[in-house]
């Protein structure tokens, strides 16, 4: 080839453009894609901005409904002991008023206000149900207080004697020489906290025996280590002690029951100390002087 073609032939392949098909291929692609993330950004942006308006409007809505709710009912729950009435009589005047306004913790005090209430858990429903969830005082057994019958419940607490009490809890353990008492709240009186955590251990022990809970009818409190129980249809004075351990001396109550009173009878002993490990030692009644006559 001739030189001076060979040079024509050189300069035009230097002035062709050199194009790259990938990258045009890459620059369109991005061209392409840049308007459509664009559009999405926004219409996420409305979408966002749509939801918050409506969450906002319908949260000024329930707001404003709520103010308008009334209150058509008062439900009460957890009843057992105390009469519906007694409680239906103190939450009275609460129909037809404003749900959002009312005040639980005035509602709370009005039902804790009867003496078997322990606790109340007051909720407001957007149906206009005031809901009463009433927890009891639970009587575990009954005392003489000065002329009056009381009950005690688990923490010790006297509550005035109800006729309903013991027709739904029957054989309550009787209580007898309670001389501690302190003040608690709502007008109440309570046992020491010695006398009640005897108390209490008397009764879990009592209540896992085989069939000393049927026999077993007075606790007696006693000073100096001299706490006794009494049994049904004998006088005996059963010696427990002030010092706990009453499973094992409710065992031995059970075992001695079976084997000594039920065979001599009632009464035969005027005491029975069981404080004593894997021994028993009873005291014979005393017997009656026989009067003297002097001579004439």
């Amino acid at each position: 080839m001739p030189d001076s073609e060979f040079q024509k032939y050189k300069g035009a392949m230097q002035s062709a453009p050199q194009e790259s098909p990938e990258a045009g291929d890459a620059g369109s692609a991005m061209d392409s894609a840049a308007p459509a993330y664009t559009g999405n950004w926004k219409a996420l942006l409305i979408v966002i901005l749509l939801v918050c308006s409506a969450l906002f409007a319908l949260a000024q809505y329930a707001s404003h409904w709520k103010k308008e709710v009334v209150v058509k009912e008062v439900v009460i729950d957890g009843l057992s002991i105390v009469p519906r009435a007694e409680i239906a009589k103190n939450l009275k005047g609460y129909k037809g008023r404003n749900l959002q306004q009312l005040d639980t913790g005035e509602i709370r005090k009005r039902v804790v206000a009867s003496p078997y209430v322990k606790d109340a858990v007051i909720s407001k429903e957007l149906n206009g149900i005031v809901r009463v969830q009433v927890i009891e005082r639970v009587p575990v057994a009954l005392t003489l207080i000065g002329g009056r019958v009381m009950a005690i419940d688990r923490e010790g607490f006297l509550l005035p004697q109800r006729a309903g009490v013991v027709s739904r809890i029957p054989k309550l353990l009787e209580v007898r020489g309670i001389n501690r008492l302190r003040a608690a709240g709502n007008g109440l009186q309570q046992l020491d906290v010695r006398d009640r955590y005897l108390l209490q251990q008397f009764l879990d022990a009592l209540s896992a025996t085989e069939y000393a809970a049927l026999l077993v009818r007075e606790f007696h409190f006693a000073e100096n280590n001299q706490s006794c129980f009494i049994a049904v249809q004998a006088p005996t004075r059963f010696i427990v002690g002030n010092d706990g351990n009453f499973k094992e001396k409710l065992k031995k109550f059970e075992i001695f029951w079976q084997k000594v009173v039920s065979i001599k009878g009632y009464g035969t002993f005027e005491a029975v100390d069981l404080r004593f490990r894997e021994r028993i030692f009873t005291r014979d009644p005393a017997s009656p002087e026989v009067p003297q006559v002097n001579p004439l």
